[in-house]
């Protein structure tokens, strides 16, 4: 593959927050604000509290899931005194930050999640971006505690729906398991050594490195999975299964138990060999998703530096 120059990222927005119980990023970004941290290196911060009134009262949200607010078309949507306070919200940190998709939007977002599931550390994109993707190779070579992994949401950029889709260059950071609502110093830890490790790449780019070319894998999402309910009322009638809990990430054959059922029966993969991924998140009850599922793929990336005057 050709080499890939780009510009120097000049504005790194660091959030948390996004989700008012994931207590990794609120307290990352309070941290930040409370060091007054302006500038590192070559590079401006910006650190935002992306939802304080959900923050404030421990919540995921208040009225809407913000991070399912930043697609093109709750970004443009007429506020009124109906609007719920998250899409509100969502227009504010465009205005911020971007707007999405501008030449004025931040030069690279991250945004800190925390999951119930057993996924380790987690970094989250759309479309492939080679910058990104040479962050996560960084990330990854230097973490050792803690799988390393790269989920592909594989979204046109308008019909993405999280916060760090406004940046030019963006990921989400998600890292578990975490219950809601509690801070866990491992958790923390694993995730401010991305945080400094995001940011020595960025002073080695800017700096004029160059970083190989290599291949990276990737988990690229293909559908999620709904648990078993009872037709009438929509109650669940089955649970994950005890060999599928805790298992994120661990290959998916047809016959393998996925589900127990109450009354102790078992549900097996009847489909495609995929890989699970946000085994029982706590939040996804509500989406009625008990799982996501993915194909495990391997993107070629080139080597990058960059841009000389």
């Amino acid at each position: 593959m050709e080499h890939v120059s780009f510009p120097p990222l000049s504005r790194f927005a660091i959030c948390g927050g996004t989700h008012g119980n994931e207590m990794t990023g609120v307290y990352m970004v309070r941290e930040l604000q409370k060091k007054k941290l302006e500038k590192a290196g070559s590079v401006s911060i910006t650190s935002v509290l992306s939802n304080p009134w959900a923050v404030d009262v421990c919540k995921r949200y208040i009225d809407k899931d913000l991070n399912r607010c930043f697609t093109n078309a709750f970004l443009s949507a007429p506020i009124t005194d109906l609007t719920p306070y998250e899409v509100k919200r969502a227009q504010e940190l465009n205005a911020q930050l971007g707007p999405k998709g501008s030449e004025d939007a931040v030069d690279l977002i991250c945004d800190f999640h925390n999951t119930t599931a057993n996924m380790g550390l987690c970094l989250i994109f759309y479309t492939i971006d080679w910058l990104t993707l040479h962050i996560y190779k960084y990330i990854k070579s230097k973490i050792t505690s803690v799988p390393v992994r790269l989920i592909q949401l594989d979204l046109p950029i308008s019909e993405a729906y999280s916060l760090e889709s406004v940046g030019k260059h963006s990921f989400a950071i998600e890292i578990g398991p975490q219950p809601c609502g509690v801070l866990r110093a491992d958790i923390f830890n694993i995730a401010k050594e991305a945080l400094d490790l995001t940011m020595e790449w960025i002073q080695k780019f800017n700096s004029g490195s160059s970083f190989e070319g290599d291949a990276v894998e990737a988990y690229n999402m293909a559908k999620s999975v709904d648990y078993p309910r009872d037709p009438t009322t929509g109650e669940l009638t089955a649970v994950i299964h005890p060999q599928l809990q805790d298992n994120d990430f661990k290959l998916l054959q047809p016959g393998d138990p996925v589900f127990l059922s109450f009354s102790g029966e078992t549900v097996k993969h009847d489909g495609e060999e995929l890989y699970p991924f946000f085994v029982n998140e706590c939040a996804y009850y509500e989406k009625k998703i008990a799982f996501h599922l993915a194909r495990k793929i391997t993107l070629a990336i080139p080597s990058i530096s960059v841009t000389r005057d």
